[in-house]
C-alpha cells in the first residue's frame, strides 16, 4: 500500500521555526500578478490539518495552518483576485480566483472563541523561520476528504507521531480548552 503524503513541508521531517522571526509575506501560486499577503508577526498554533475545508497542495492529505492576530494581516498586492470560498462557513477563507490557493481565513463572528485571529498557510511564504507545525488536527477527516483510506489510518497516525505531530480528531487540548473557556464565560458558568 502506498504511503500517504502528510504535506510536502513535513514529509521529510519537521523543520524548527525561528523564535525571533517577525513575519513575512505569503504569495499565491499564479505565475504572474500574484496575490500577496503581508503577515507582520510570527504565527502560533501551527499544525497540520486534515479537515475538508482547508486548502491542501496537490497530493497532500493535510494542510499546514497557523493563526496570527487579525490586525497583523494585510493584502499588499492583487486584492482584486481574492474571493471568499464559502460565505456560510465559520472561517471565511479568502482564496485567489486564479490558482485557488487560500491566502487567509477570517472569522467575522465576534462571539466565536477565535475571533480576532486569522488562519494562514505559511508554506506560501518565500521566507523561512515560521513556527513549525506542532500537532495534527482533524486526522480522521482525511478519509472523508479522500486523502487516505480507512485501512491506512494506523500508518498515518504512526507517521504523524514519528514526525512529532501528535494526532487529534479535533484540535489539540490547549485550543479545545480555549474554546470551552470562551463558551463557559459567555454562558456565565465561568466568571473572570
Amino acid at each position: 500500500m502506498n504511503a500517504v503524503s502528510i504535506h510536502p513541508s513535513v514529509d521529510n521531517g519537521v523543520r524548527k521555526g525561528d523564535a525571533g522571526f517577525k513575519g513575512g509575506t505569503l504569495q499565491c501560486l499564479c505565475a504572474t500578478d500574484k496575490v500577496e499577503v503581508k503577515v507582520d508577526a510570527q504565527v502560533a498554533h501551527s499544525h497540520v490539518c486534515g479537515c475538508t475545508k482547508c486548502w491542501k497542495p496537490k497530493g497532500a492529505a493535510f494542510a499546514v495552518i497557523a493563526v496570527v492576530p487579525r490586525d497583523k494581516v494585510s493584502v499588499t498586492a492583487h486584492e482584486e483576485k481574492l474571493g471568499i470560498v464559502d460565505d456560510t462557513a465559520t472561517i471565511q477563507r479568502h482564496a485567489c480566483k486564479g490558482c485557488g490557493v487560500h491566502m487567509y481565513g477570517r472569522i467575522e463572528n465576534k462571539d466565536h472563541a477565535f475571533h480576532g485571529l486569522d488562519f494562514v498557510h505559511t508554506e506560501l511564504s518565500p521566507q523561512s523561520g515560521w513556527e513549525e507545525p506542532r500537532f495534527a488536527a482533524f486526522v480522521s477527516s482525511i478519509i472523508e476528504g479522500g486523502g487516505a483510506r480507512p485501512e491506512q489510518m494506523d500508518g498515518v497516525r504512526a507517521r504523524l507521531n514519528e514526525l512529532g505531530l501528535t494526532p487529534y480528531d479535533s484540535l489539540n487540548p490547549p485550543l479545545m480548552d480555549a474554546i470551552s473557556t470562551h463558551l463557559a464565560k459567555r454562558s456565565g458558568v465561568l466568571k473572570d
